[in-house]
C-alpha cells in the first residue's frame, strides 16, 4: 500500500515552532490532515476544550495559517414546480415538511416551502438535521419570547445558514453544536447578571461584545473582573473601555483571574497600610451609641 504524505510549508513549520505553542501546532496538524476548520469536531477528536481551540486558532490567524471559509452566497429561489416534484420524489423532504408543519402548528406556505427547500438543497442539512434544527429553534424563541410562540421559516433558515457554516452534517454534529449553544446562552445569561443588566435583553451591540469577549476565551468569571476595573476608572459601565482592558489581556494571553492578578500592573491600587479602613454603619452606630452613653455618664457625675 503506497504511502500518503501532506505537503508541510517550511515557512509556516519554522513560524509555528518559534511560538512552541502545542496546541496551535496539534490544531494546524489536524486542519491540514481534515481539510478544514470546525471547532466541535476539532474539540472532539484533540481532546482539548473549546477555550484553548478558540486561542490557538487566534494564534494561527495572527500568522496568517488560518483562513475563514468565504461565505455562501444568498440561495436561489425556488419555483413552485422545483418544490412540488421534490416533495413528490423525495420521502425525507416530505417528512421534514411535515414534522415542520406540526412543530409550528400551521401550514407552511410557498414562501416556507421555498426557505425550507434552501435549507435542505443549498445549505445541504439533512432532513432528520432539519427535524432537530426546527425544534431546537422553536425552544429557544419561546425561551426569548415567551410561552405559545412559534418563530418564523425566516429565523429558522437564519439559524440553518449558522448550523451549516458550522459543518453540521450529522445528529451527532446537531447535538454537540446544541449543547454549546446552551452552554454559551448560560454564559451570556451570567454576564448579563454580573453587568446588571436587567428587566430587558441585550442590545444588538451589546450583545456582540459579549459574545466576541467569550469567544476570545475569557469566562463570565475574568469579565466581572473587567467590569470592576471599568467601573472602578469610569464611574459606570463603558463599553468602549471594557472591550480594551479585555483585548489586552487576550494580547498578553491573560485568560485567568491568577494570570490578571500575577502580570497585569493596572489594578486599581490598594489602601496604603496606615489607612484607616471606612468604617461600617453598624460600626458607626455603635459609636454613635457610646457617645451618647458617655455624655449621659457625663451629666450625672456634674
Amino acid at each position: 500500500m503506497a504511502e500518503r504524505y501532506i505537503p508541510v510549508p517550511l515557512e509556516d513549520l519554522d513560524k509555528l515552532l518559534a511560538k512552541a505553542d502545542g496546541t496551535a501546532a496539534l490544531l494546524w496538524l489536524h486542519i491540514l490532515r481534515s481539510g478544514g476548520y470546525s471547532l466541535g469536531r476539532a474539540s472532539r477528536e484533540l481532546k482539548c476544550t473549546e477555550t484553548e481551540l478558540v486561542n490557538a486558532a487566534a494564534l494561527l490567524r495572527g500568522l496568517g495559517m488560518l483562513w475563514e471559509p468565504p461565505e455562501r452566497q444568498e440561495p436561489p429561489q425556488y419555483t413552485a414546480r422545483d418544490i412540488a416534484r421534490r416533495a413528490e420524489d423525495d420521502p425525507a423532504f416530505q417528512a421534514a415538511v411535515q414534522e415542520t408543519e406540526l412543530a409550528l402548528g400551521r401550514t407552511l406556505s410557498t414562501a416556507d416551502l421555498n426557505a425550507l427547500n434552501a435549507i435542505y438543497d443549498f445549505w445541504g442539512l439533512p432532513a432528520d438535521v432539519i427535524l432537530v434544527l426546527v425544534h431546537h429553534c422553536v425552544e429557544r424563541y419561546q425561551a426569548r419570547y415567551g410561552p405559545g410562540r412559534k418563530p418564523n421559516l425566516r429565523y429558522i433558515e437564519q439559524e440553518a445558514r449558522f448550523w451549516a457554516n458550522c459543518e453540521v452534517r450529522s445528529l451527532d454534529d446537531a447535538e454537540d453544536l446544541i449543547r454549546r449553544q446552551r452552554e454559551r446562552d448560560s454564559q451570556m445569561g451570567q454576564v448579563k447578571e454580573l453587568l446588571q443588566i436587567r428587566g430587558r435583553e441585550l442590545t444588538k451591540t451589546e450583545r456582540e461584545y459579549v459574545e466576541r469577549w467569550l469567544s476570545l476565551g475569557f469566562s463570565p468569571e475574568v469579565i466581572a473582573i473587567a467590569y470592576d476595573r471599568t467601573v472602578f476608572s469610569t464611574g459606570r459601565l463603558t463599553w468602549k473601555y471594557m472591550d480594551k482592558v479585555l483585548q489586552s489581556w487576550a494580547e498578553q494571553r491573560l485568560f485567568t483571574p491568577e494570570d490578571i492578578e500575577r502580570r497585569d500592573r493596572r489594578r486599581p491600587p490598594r489602601q496604603s497600610g496606615n489607612a484607616q479602613p471606612a468604617r461600617s454603619d453598624q460600626d458607626k452606630i455603635e459609636a454613635m451609641r457610646r457617645m451618647l452613653a458617655h455624655g449621659k455618664e457625663d451629666k450625672h457625675g456634674t
